[in-house]
């Protein structure tokens, strides 16, 4: 279980949020919205022990982030906004190349039927000449090498065609309900957020997110 207690993350003397504290379970996929600057990115970037919170601390099993920041790092899975593979190499070279860098290893069978999970049949082909759901199919997998416990996802669909958000939909709830994964999710695809999301952090002072998924029925947990 991953447990965020009471953290707070301040820039330059400005708070971009103050005394946040949730709870993920295993299964679980929590939506995380909020308007832009509310510090969504910032949450997930803590999260991944690529920044430190200012107060507060956060806790993973029953390792500590500021203690064992190193072990930590082996769980976690993270799937930053920008894409991040070598547009010259082929889905095949890109995977073996960051196997290589990863603590798991797995074999190249293994690393081609993670992609066919979800949908990502052009092993041989370069990825400059791949659509843009294809590519962030991609950068999922990538991600997923090392089988983390805890997936960290921020707009991971943003400017795809809707086949390949259902797709990865698909495959992060397969993820969550089997294999029991806590999969952490911003997005400001509503309807997205609605239909993959059990609960929802909503951060930030503008009530707009919260009074829709209000009105979807879902549990909120709003700083």
């Amino acid at each position: 279980m991953l447990n965020v207690d009471c953290i707070s993350k301040t820039y330059n003397k400005q708070a971009i949020f103050s005394n946040l504290s949730f709870s993920v379970h295993p299964g679980e996929i929590i939506g995380l919205v909020g308007e832009n600057g509310a510090g969504k990115s910032t949450l997930l970037q803590l999260l991944a022990t690529l920044q430190s919170p200012t107060t507060g601390g956060i806790q993973l099993y029953d390792w500590y982030y500021k203690q064992h920041r190193k072990l930590v790092r082996r769980h976690i899975g993270f799937v930053p906004q920008e894409i991040a593979i070598w547009d010259n190499f082929t889905v095949r070279e890109n995977m073996i190349f960051f196997e290589k860098l990863a603590w798991k290893k797995k074999s190249e069978k293994e690393l081609k039927q993670l992609c066919l999970d979800m949908n990502l049949d052009r092993w041989d082909e370069k990825v400059h000449t791949l659509s843009g759901g294809m590519k962030r199919k991609l950068n999922l997998a990538i991600s997923l090498i090392h089988d983390p416990d805890l997936i960290l996802l921020d707009e991971p669909t943003v400017g795809i065609d809707l086949k390949s958000k259902k797709e990865i939909a698909a495959y992060l709830k397969k993820l969550a309900q089997e294999k029991e994964k806590m999969i952490l999710y911003t997005s400001h695809d509503m309807d997205e957020i609605n239909e993959l999301c059990t609960r929802v952090i909503c951060i930030g002072k503008d009530p707009f997110y919260k009074n829709l998924l209000q009105h979807a029925g879902k549990k909120i947990i709003s700083f």
